[in-house]
Parts: C-alpha cells; structure tokens; sequence
C-alpha cells in the first residue's frame, strides 16, 4: 500500500482524525483496491467482511425488494466510508458506478484499530451523525419535492460531491462532470420515471440552465438559477 500521506482524500476521509503514526500503523493492516464498473464490493445480507474509504470514483448502495427489483438507496463518492464497523451483516449492497479505487480493510481488524483509537471512533461517528442528515434531507426530497426540483437538486449534489474529492478542506464545486449513472438509475434514486428524468433533463436545457453535450455529460451554465430550483426558491 503507497504512503497514505500522498492519498489524495487524505484530509477528507475518516484517517484525517489520525496522527502520522497511527496513521502508519493503519495503512499496514489495508490495501488499495480497484473495483470496475458494474463489479459488487459487498452483497446484501452477506456477512460484513470488510470496509473502505472511496479515494476515486463514485458506488451506489442499493437494497432489493421482495419482487427481486432493485432500489438504491444511497450513492458514495471519494472520502466516503463504506461498511459496517462493528456489524455483522451488510444491509445493502455496494456497487460501483463507475471504475473506482477504494482503500479496504478487513471488518475485524479495522474493528480492533478503532477500539483503541478514540479520535477515529469519534470521526465515524461524526460520519454517521453526517448521513443521517443526508437520508433526512434526502426524505423530504422524495416526499415534498416536485420531479424538477429533485433532478435540480441531484445535479447540485454531484457537482459538490465530485468537486469535493479532492484532499483540499475547501470543497469547491463542478460546472462541468460526467454523471456516474445512467437515466433510469436515476430515476430509482430519485423515485422517477426514466421518462420524467429525460423530461426534466431536457426543460434545463431548453432553459439554458444546463448544457447536455452527450448522455452523460452536463455543464451547468446558471448554477444559481438551479439551485433556486432545487431549493424552491
């Protein structure tokens, strides 16, 4: 495993709470990872074996329903964690939506590390208190707000999360990045229709907040205008 020191989510990631010998004695116990588009990390219901921190590219986290259809339920950039600390089993699944790197460990041994280092319990922690905000927030998306404003607000949240990952504490934002999904996935994200996703995709455009060059990508040309959208405003 290379020098954490060079990570490139180093000041983000959940190893920032660590001293450079703690966080030396932490890199001997992972390893770097690449996960290809499309390749499962951890299945759903499995045994929680491992966990990581995403240094690049984006994963989702998804659940399935008893007719065997797939929900995601939660989607992971660089210097997110993944896993289950202390847990058994993995709830949801995790899958990569783009080619990505992860630095992985092994559930117990990380488990171990972090029972006697109380700054990286306490960063998890703030982690945890962080996405239960997040599915808060992401609740009152999917319960009060209307198809354009959920697509605004996706768009917002990609272009901050991605122009976060880099090792920078000031995290700026995109105008122009490539979306690690495809309509439908966002569609089930959001609880939309693949039609309602183009459909609104289309109606940015149209306005000139948004410029859609290809499938995939976007550039936002009036990002206040859309998260005026995106808030109600």
């Amino acid at each position: 495993m290379s020098d954490c020191d060079a990570c490139v989510v180093r000041n983000r990631a959940i190893c920032s709470a660590l001293m450079p010998d703690e966080l030396a004695a932490l890199s001997k116990l992972g390893r770097k990872q690449m996960v290809s588009r499309g390749q499962t990390l951890v299945w759903e219901g499995d045994e929680s074996l491992v966990v990581a921190n995403v240094i690049q590219g984006v994963l989702k986290l998804s659940v399935s329903t008893q007719d065997g259809r797939e929900q995601i339920v939660g989607v992971v950039f660089p210097s997110d964690f993944i896993g289950r600390p202390f847990g058994k089993e993995s709830p949801y699944g995790v899958t990569a939506l783009t080619d990505a790197e992860v630095c992985i460990f092994t559930r117990t041994a990380f488990d171990g590390f972090a029972k006697e280092h109380p700054d990286l319990q306490h960063k998890l922690l703030q982690r945890t208190l962080d996405e239960l905000d997040r599915a808060r927030q992401w609740m009152m998306l999917l319960g009060r707000k209307t198809a354009s404003e959920r697509i605004a607000t996706l768009l917002i949240e990609i272009s901050d999360r991605l122009g976060a990952s880099g090792c920078s504490p000031i995290a700026p934002f995109l105008e122009k990045f490539e979306l690690p999904m495809d309509r439908q996935q966002m569609g089930d994200l959001l609880g939309l229709t693949i039609e309602t996703v183009s459909r609104q995709l289309t109606k940015l455009k149209e306005a000139e907040i948004i410029e859609l060059p290809d499938r995939r990508s976007v550039i936002i040309k009036d990002r206040r205008r859309l998260e005026n959208i995106a808030t109600a405003a």
